[in-house]
């Protein structure tokens, strides 16, 4: 019951906040005016994501006080979330060198590192993969790229919120199914509600935009959830990375295809697969239901072998990306 109580008070704070940062935006003109490379067609407020980042943190440190919940991962969590917020909203409200940005990123992923104590050991085939301080590298990095590819797959109404609340739900649902620890569960509901409330104002057509603020804090909350999952239950990490696998797939090939033609990465564009299929389909509202479909109908349940030790970890994630990649390069993701 108090699990219920603090998810629907998430969503009811989220809704309530992004309600008023949409009547402050409109009333002191911080809109996102259309250009060549926009999705939308009517100047829209942003910012709306900040409603997230507040309700979901202040839940969690609530619960931290009454539950008993881990000291260390309230600070890796709430530290990294906040400071990618902030330069997000620095960055909505002025311009931040790309360099700069990225400078900030890789703090906030090895803040959130050193207080969850790095990457755990991962399943592989035949072993566990203990690769040290090696690891903590690969998985700043892991934390950098996740934070920015949410930002890139925030291009379309509601697309970023329904991607994390199936996510979140599909990661809650397989850790209690095999038997993680209160936090493993809890904090992906929580996330999901706080985002529920805020969709409710972006589901398209859109009345509100998430900003770089929102879209940066989901990014790296999700790295970090999934990284704390997997030192409750190691095989968790390869099931968060196939239930993140569209916005993984389309970004990852987005940038490759662009960076193969020598465009700057920094540079706006239009040229995910996502981004393709909303033009093709002249609705944001059927893309980002189907990328809510394909979460559940197809990552969901490979995500869940994965989880019941029924499939191998790296074999569910090849298995489960093959159709993404097609579908990706169906959909000419990283073309003009």
């Amino acid at each position: 019951m108090k699990v219920l109580l603090a998810c629907g008070i998430a969503a009811g704070l989220s809704w309530l906040l992004t309600a008023v940062l949409r009547r402050y935006a409109l009333s002191h003109s911080l809109l996102d005016v259309p250009n060549q490379r926009s999705s939308h067609t009517v100047p829209t407020p942003r910012g709306g994501g900040l409603a997230i980042v507040v309700s979901f943190l202040a839940l969690t440190c609530f619960l931290v006080l009454t539950a008993n919940l881990s000291i260390p991962v309230l600070l890796g969590l709430a530290g990294a979330g906040a400071w990618v917020a902030l330069v997000g909203f620095l960055d909505d409200r002025g311009h931040i060198p790309a360099r700069w940005r990225l400078l900030a990123h890789f703090a906030g992923a090895a803040w959130a590192l050193a207080w969850l104590g790095g990457l755990p050991s991962i399943p592989v085939p035949g072993c566990r993969l203990d690769l040290g301080w090696s690891g903590n590298v690969l998985a700043a990095v892991y934390l950098v790229w996740l934070l920015n590819l949410y930002n890139f797959m925030d291009g379309i109404d509601g697309i970023a919120g329904i991607e994390a609340i199936t996510v979140c739900l599909g990661a809650a649902m397989l850790a209690w199914l095999t038997g993680a620890g209160l936090l493993a569960w809890l904090l992906p509901l929580l996330l999901a509600s706080a985002v529920l409330g805020f969709l409710c104002w972006n589901f398209p057509v859109a009345r509100i935009f998430m900003g770089d603020a929102g879209s940066g804090f989901l990014g790296v909350t999700l790295g970090v959830l999934s990284i704390q999952a997997a030192w409750e239950v190691p095989r968790l990490f390869w099931a968060w990375l196939i239930l993140l696998g569209v916005f993984i797939v389309d970004a990852t090939l987005t940038l490759l295809r662009r960076m193969v033609r020598g465009e700057k990465l920094y540079q706006a564009h239009r040229s995910h697969g996502y981004q393709h299929a909303a033009r093709k389909y002249g609705s944001h509202r059927v893309v980002s239901l189907t990328v809510g479909a394909i979460n559940v109908c197809w990552l969901y349940p490979l995500a869940m072998l994965v989880a019941l030790r029924w499939l191998d970890g790296v074999v569910g994630l090849v298995v489960a990306y093959a159709p993404l990649v097609w579908l990706a390069f169906r959909f000419r993701a990283g073309e003009e």
